[in-house]
C-alpha cells in the first residue's frame, strides 16, 4: 500500500557531482505512491555539456523510476530548462513515462494544481541564457564548497546540516528579489487559468505557503537542499526535508510527518 498519494521531486541534475543520488534513492524507498511527478532538471544536459559525471547511484535512480513506473505508479515527467531537449518528446512516452510540457494534478480534496518546471517565469533563464549558465557555474561552486565544508564541520563534531548555497541565498537581496518575483508571477499565472495552486521547482528554495489564497510549493533540489513535496491520501501537501527525516529513520520506515503541511484550511508552513 502507497505510503503517500503523490510524490513531487525537481532539479535532481543527474550527471552531475552535486547530485545527491544517495539520498535521493532512500527517500523514494522510504515513500512510495501512486503518482510520482518529476518536474524537471531531472537530468543536467548544461553541465554535462562541460563534462559528466554519472555515478552507480545515479543510475539506480533511472533504474528505480523506471521499476516504479513498470509496477504502475504513474510517472509523469516535466522537463526543465536543463533538461531541455526532451520538450520535443513533449506528449509521448518513454515506456511507461509520460512526458508533458506542463500537467495539471487534481488532488484528493478536489484541489487543481499547475505542475510545471518554473523557468517560463525566471525572465533571466528565459531572455539571458548566459547569465543563467554563468549562475549554474556559481552555484556547482557553492555546492562543492558546502561539501568540503559538511566534512570539516564534521571532523570538528559540528552537528547538523548547513548549507553554503542557501546561506548566500538569505544574504543577497537580489537573489531574494528574485525569488519573491518568481513565487509572484508563478501565482499570479495560475489565478488567471482559474487553477488552485502550482507545485514547480527550478530556483532550488523549497517553499509550501499559500500567497493570496492559492497554493504555492516548490520542491527544492537534490544537489543542496534535498527536499520534495508529497501529498497525502486525504489531500495535505507536505514539504519532506530528507536532512530532518532522514536521521530519525534507524532502519525502518516513520509516518510521514515534517512540520510544514498545507491541506484544505489549514494554514501554510513555508521553508527557505
Amino acid at each position: 500500500m502507497p505510503t503517500v498519494r503523490a510524490v513531487f521531486i525537481s532539479d535532481v541534475h543527474l550527471g552531475t557531482r552535486a547530485c545527491q543520488a544517495d539520498s535521493l534513492l532512500a527517500f523514494l524507498r522510504e515513500y512510495p505512491a501512486r503518482h510520482l511527478y518529476l518536474l524537471g532538471d531531472i537530468i543536467d544536459f548544461w553541465s554535462m555539456s562541460r563534462s559528466i559525471y554519472w555515478s552507480p547511484a545515479q543510475n539506480t535512480v533511472i533504474q528505480k523510476i523506471l521499476r516504479r513506473a513498470r509496477h504502475g505508479e504513474q510517472v509523469v515527467f516535466v522537463p526543465g530548462n536543463h533538461d531541455e531537449a526532451l520538450r520535443d518528446y513533449c506528449e509521448t512516452a518513454f515506456g511507461d513515462i509520460r512526458v508533458e510540457r506542463e500537467y495539471v494534478h487534481e488532488t484528493a480534496d478536489g484541489r487543481r494544481l499547475l505542475l510545471t518546471h518554473g523557468d517560463d517565469f525566471d525572465q533571466v533563464t528565459r531572455h539571458h541564457r548566459w547569465v543563467a549558465v554563468l549562475g549554474d557555474v556559481a552555484y556547482n561552486l557553492l555546492v562543492r564548497l558546502n561539501g568540503w565544508l559538511s566534512w570539516l564541520r564534521r571532523q570538528l563534531g559540528i552537528a547538523g546540516y548547513w548549507s553554503l548555497a542557501g546561506y548566500a541565498k538569505r544574504r543577497v537581496k537580489t537573489a531574494l528579489r528574485f525569488i519573491f518575483d518568481f513565487e509572484d508571477s508563478v501565482i499570479h499565472h495560475v489565478r488567471e487559468r482559474g487553477l488552485d495552486g502550482v507545485i514547480c521547482g527550478h530556483i532550488h528554495w523549497a517553499a509550501l505557503k499559500e500567497i493570496d489564497g492559492l497554493v504555492y510549493a516548490n520542491c527544492g533540489d537534490w544537489v543542496d537542499s534535498c527536499t520534495a513535496i508529497v501529498e497525502h491520501e486525504d489531500g495535505r501537501l507536505e514539504m519532506v526535508e530528507w536532512s530532518t527525516v532522514a536521521p530519525h529513520l534507524g532502519g525502518r520506515k516513520m509516518p510521514a510527518g515534517t512540520p510544514a503541511l498545507l491541506g484544505g484550511g489549514d494554514q501554510a508552513s513555508g521553508s527557505g
